[in-house]
């Protein structure tokens, strides 16, 4: 069964918010640098609500479209793997 994905708001949502999280991410290291702050502000707070956000929309479309379409659903999957990755590397390797 051929399916685009790219129109399927459940693959392509958790990747915008990724790319959201990392551009907090950079937003925050080109103000305020690279040294970890005392007190977490609200941008640490949007990061996570960001991170957290994504798993439940990323199970659902898991659940929905692994039997329908496994090889393109895995792709998507790994997609959103590498997203999620590119942006919770960069705060657990700058030690925020």
């Amino acid at each position: 069964m051929e399916v685009n994905m790219g129109k399927e708001a459940s693959a392509m949502i958790p990747v915008i918010m990724s790319l959201g999280a990392l551009a907090l991410v950079a937003i925050q290291a080109g103000t305020h640098g690279f040294a970890p702050e005392h007190d977490e502000g609200a941008v640490a707070h949007l990061w996570q609500v960001l991170m957290v956000a994504q798993l439940p929309v990323i199970a659902f479309f898991a659940f929905r479209w692994l039997r329908r379409a496994p090889l393109q659903a895995v792709t998507v999957l790994m997609v959103q793997v590498l997203a999620w990755a590119a942006a919770a590397v960069p705060v657990r390797l700058l030690g925020w």
